[in-house]
């Protein structure tokens, strides 16, 4: 079973996509902040990140520079997911890594599913 670490600060979207991602046959694993994101990523080493970039603590790009910088983690795919539209956060969160970036008031619940199991084939 793959693992996805989703780290999100709105616990109400962390439980919708918990519950979608389990029918879907993912494990799930939740951080509500950078700080927690960052450890469970090295401790758990999921098979693919899903990381907003408003984050109390620690901000995503932050922990996306972080992440990228790990010997032992930089190859897990990272997918954004913000309301951050603007071009150079994505073409930020892209040089820092970033496998894809979405924003989340552009894509459904089921689309975002499509793009993680995209990556992870």
């Amino acid at each position: 079973m793959k693992t996805i670490l989703f780290i999100e600060d709105e616990s109400a979207l962390q439980k919708t996509f918990g519950d979608l991602l389990r029918t879907e046959g993912y494990e799930m694993i939740s951080a509500l902040d950078g700080e927690i994101g960052l450890k469970l990523a090295k401790t758990e080493k999921p098979d693919l990140i899903l990381l907003d970039l408003i984050l109390p603590k620690i901000h995503g790009f932050d922990v996306l520079k972080q992440l990228k910088e790990d010997p032992e983690i930089k190859e897990i795919p990272i997918i954004v997911l913000t309301n951050l539209e603007g071009i150079g956060d994505v073409e930020k969160a892209l040089e820092l890594g970033a496998t894809t970036y979405l924003v989340k008031a552009q894509y459904s619940l089921e689309e975002v599913i499509e793009k993680i199991k995209k990556v992870l084939k």
